[in-house]
């Protein structure tokens, strides 16, 4: 069978690649400490294990944190993506990078955003994760059949923590202090469940696909918008109020237009959505 490694296997995507790669080979998981961004000589395990495949979901995606030590950043997202990269390429294996839709600026209004769109990051974030992309296209420049770089946006999924749960138990004490929930109305983008992203990037991979690749659930949606169908779901009823992005002061400048046009069929965001929170809802009932 193929041997499959996943970077960052132990976070919120990483985890559900683990789970779905599973039908595709034989996957190992690498989280820290055996796999650490800030580590030079973590990309020594590619020529210890010998993957045929690497999908490298390992990031740092804390935006605002990354607006406060851009170098940093730069260091995890960038890179530590061009060692791991020139690891791959140098042992032969096909190397595949998970990025985002915040290399771009936020300007194709109207439009979701397609792989060879021109760039524009707004933010520390998403110029990381930009150069962490170039590094990889670098390194794999005499075989470009063997990299694969999939941007996907506005993450959700196991094990919480996420857009779900926050707006729920903002929901809740907002309800419990007679006041209303504020939702942003100016901020649009893709709202995309891991599941469906890890299943979307293993039919890319075993398509044998290469280049830049958009995975998102279909649709687009203002952070109001799938505020309220995440209300819906739960059954919250609660006064909302919409208001600006710019309410909350931000380290980062997160692109108020984010939306990607996806290159695999996927689901509605909206569905997507109602059967995460029945889900996560029922499983929290029973823990």
């Amino acid at each position: 069978m193929m041997r499959i490694a996943v970077t960052g296997a132990a976070g919120r995507l990483g985890r559900a690649l683990v789970s779905q790669l599973g039908s595709l080979g034989d996957v190992r998981s690498w989280s820290r400490p055996e796999y650490d961004l800030d580590d030079p000589d973590a990309s020594s395990r590619i020529r210890a294990d010998a993957p045929d495949l690497v999908v490298h979901s390992a990031a740092w995606t804390d935006v605002d944190a990354c607006a406060r030590q851009p170098e940093l950043a730069m260091r995890r997202n960038g890179e530590a993506v061009a060692e791991i990269a020139r690891a791959c390429r140098s042992a032969g294996s096909r190397f595949v990078l998970v990025s985002t839709n915040e290399v771009f600026g936020g300007d194709a209004l109207g439009t979701g955003y397609r792989p060879h769109d021109p760039v524009r990051p707004r933010n520390p974030y998403g110029a990381s994760k930009l150069k962490g992309e170039r590094s990889a296209q670098y390194a794999y420049a005499d075989r470009p059949e063997a990299l694969l770089i999939v941007r996907t946006a506005w993450l959700y999924g196991p094990p919480g923590n996420d857009f779900p749960a926050k707006i729920v138990a903002a929901a809740l004490r907002a309800r419990e202090g007679g006041r209303p929930l504020q939702l942003v109305r100016d901020e649009t983008g893709s709202p995309s469940v891991t599941a469906d992203v890890a299943r979307g990037i293993a039919q890319l991979i075993n398509g044998q696909a290469h280049g830049i690749r958009h995975v998102v659930n279909s649709g687009q949606a203002t952070r109001a918008e799938w505020a309220t169908e995440v209300l819906r779901a739960a059954e919250i009823d609660v006064v909302t109020e919409l208001v600006p992005a710019s309410t909350w002061p931000r380290d980062s400048t997160p692109p108020l237009w984010g939306v990607l046009a996806s290159d695999v069929e996927l689901r509605p965001w909206q569905e997507a959505t109602r059967d995460y929170v029945a889900a996560s809802l029922v499983a929290a009932a029973r823990g």
